[in-house]
């Protein structure tokens, strides 16, 4: 089943469309040549039909039991805007150059999220792939793109979208998204793409005129949740199927992160997310090569990524909040929501060693027991990030860590996220310090919806005790704002972060050791006060040493392992503007190493 306007060549489309509460369906041709075509009902609620003289870029909407006019729901592109009519497109005519394209192994994952619209001043695909070179330079292996399906307006997060299938017109439609795919595989960069199962936006939302797309069962924070496992689910199952293949086939993504799975509810004996992932296998089976699914999830639960044979859904990967709440509190102190939860420096050895801090543990801030043991869970199956666009952007005023922390910390976070034994994920800028804010932002059409967007903002931040005005999210002064100072990556000290984690990506892509991605190979151990963590990494009788100080203060590692011991790499050194190194060039132990406050150290075995 392919759902919207299939392009069959020659002018010739065929149309699908679920809807299985109508009486009678039609789709209008407005251009080139406006005239209207009845759709033959099929099984399950479906609606069929095949046109003559539909050339791609032409206009349609359905007409539904003759009383209303609505955009396809799994329309392809939508120039017009979320009330505009919907545009036939043809997927075969893009000269894709990456035909000899495998993809990059899940375990070789360097993510860099970037949001579309503040990347590049003028916010398109097209911009983009001037700046691909340097991001292969610096060591990333995959590029994610916030969510690009097409919301109201021109200015947003991407979460408010309403057409799944279709890509953001102002960012470049359908053309650009695949020119940014191609020239990232011409670059050898995966492209990750995060799309949204758990709710629809506000605006334009017009799913429910075709069919139960909704629930009145569960409820989540945006609004009413999707009917998964409800009467007539099978139709909306079948949608999100049909989306995964979208964009693994006609745009060449190679792996799609998933938002939020928490608030995707379904008590059917098999979860939908079972069954996109058993699409997601079947198509690298028929393609004959992988396409991964990455799971958004504040659940803790390994079922998400357990194979089958053992209860789980069998999805690539998951992100892990737990090692971003560690290393946050860790470095800032704050403790307000759910930071409260975290702070200790065992947190974090913890969160290196098993993946998860809650598992099943209680939490002060849920006031429950939380999370599942993830301990036996291959890292590789862990993204981890130092910030990212949701710890970042939902701050009242979208501080970055660059703003929050001093420079020694920062090369700590960033030595902390890519030198673990997980995929690393950085949000754009952070390899250079941007100190530009990432704030909310939105451009609805709809007066009303912005003042709810403005004063629900306002009462979510009351909540957090934050005193003031958040930035007004309708503003396009917010976007300006949150666009990237990219010309500062390499002046002064931002220049120097950069090159460190260009050091750091280095180390993690060519040592033996820091490549070998199984549990076994690595102890982590930790002291509250200082806070400190020391991880020993060993493999086929090669050792890596690797210590961490996170306290404010300069502070002493007991090293008990023998041996003799040579520095690979100092975030103190002066080389990295740090306040010169202390620890020594080689160790002799068991003995003590000193570390400057924030600073941390990694020495290699000598054999």
């Amino acid at each position: 089943m392919t759902l919207g306007a299939q392009y069959l060549g020659d002018h010739r489309c065929h149309f699908t469309l679920w809807a299985p509460q109508r009486q009678q369906v039609s789709v209008e041709i407005l251009a080139p040549q406006p005239r209207q075509l009845p759709l033959e009902p099929t099984a399950g609620g479906y609606w069929q039909g095949v046109a003559d003289q539909i050339p791609p870029g032409s206009t349609y909407q359905f007409r539904l039991d003759n009383e209303i006019t609505r955009p396809d729901p799994a329309s392809h592109h939508q120039p017009q805007g979320v009330h505009g009519p919907s545009v036939v497109v043809d997927h075969g005519a893009f000269a894709w150059a990456d035909r000899e394209w495998t993809g990059v192994p899940l375990a070789d994952y360097v993510i860099y999220e970037l949001h579309v619209g503040t990347f590049t001043p003028e916010g398109c695909f097209d911009a983009i792939i001037p700046r691909l070179a340097e991001l292969k330079e610096l060591g990333i292996t995959a590029l994610e793109l916030m969510p690009v399906a097409q919301f109201p307006g021109d200015r947003n997060w991407g979460y408010d979208g309403v057409y799944p299938f279709a890509v953001q017109h102002s960012y470049g439609g359908p053309e650009g998204l695949k020119r940014l795919v191609d020239a990232c595989h011409q670059q050898g960069l995966a492209v990750v793409l995060d799309v949204v199962y758990n709710h629809f936006g506000p605006e334009g939302n017009y799913t429910a005129d075709f069919g139960p797309y909704f629930t009145d069962t569960y409820r989540t924070p945006w609004g009413a949740a999707i009917n998964f496992d409800g009467p007539h689910s099978p139709g909306v199952r079948q949608f999100v199927v049909d989306n995964i293949r979208h964009w693994f086939c006609h745009y060449h993504i190679d792996a799609l992160r998933l938002d939020a799975i928490h608030a995707i509810y379904d008590f059917g004996a098999k979860h939908i997310l079972a069954e996109l992932q058993q699409a997601t296998q079947a198509l690298s089976q028929e393609r004959g090569r992988p396409y991964y699914l990455i799971a958004e999830s504040d659940l803790n639960d390994v079922r998400v990524i357990h194979p089958p044979q053992r209860g789980g859904y069998g999805l690539a990967a998951q992100w892990s909040d737990d090692f971003h709440h560690c290393l946050h509190t860790l470095l800032t102190g704050e403790q307000s929501g759910y930071y409260q939860d975290f702070g200790q420096a065992e947190q974090l050895a913890k969160a290196l060693q098993a993946g998860f801090v809650y598992d099943w543990a209680y939490s002060r801030h849920r006031r429950r027991y939380h999370g599942s043991d993830a301990s036996d869970c291959p890292p590789q199956q862990f993204v981890v990030c130092a910030q990212n666009h949701d710890q970042v952007g939902n701050r009242m005023l979208g501080e970055r860590l660059s703003t929050l922390v001093g420079f020694e910390a920062l090369k700590l976070a960033a030595a902390t996220t890519v030198l673990s034994p997980y995929i690393p994920l950085m949000f754009m800028g952070e390899e250079y310090g941007e100190t530009a804010p990432f704030l909310y932002f939105v451009s609805h059409g709809d007066a009303d919806l912005i003042e709810a967007v403005r004063q629900g903002r306002q009462r979510e931040f009351e909540a957090f005790h934050l005193q003031g005005q958040p930035p007004d999210a309708a503003s396009p002064k917010t976007v300006q704002q949150s666009t990237l100072n990219w010309q500062q990556r390499h002046h002064d000290h931002h220049g120097v972060l950069w090159r460190f984690y260009r050091q750091l990506l280095q180390l993690r892509s060519h040592h033996p050791i820091l490549r070998q991605r199984e549990r076994h190979t690595l102890t982590a151990n930790a002291s509250n006060d200082p806070p400190l963590v020391q991880v020993y990494r060993h493999d086929k009788g090669q050792q890596l040493l690797w210590l961490l100080n996170f306290a404010p203060a300069a502070a002493s590692h007991d090293i008990v392992q023998d041996g003799i011991w040579s520095k690979c790499l100092d975030s103190a050194d002066e080389q990295w503007l740090g306040p010169g190194a202390t620890a020594p060039p080689t160790l002799a132990g068991p003995t003590a190493c000193p570390l400057p406050a924030h600073s941390c150290v990694l020495y290699e075995h000598n054999t």
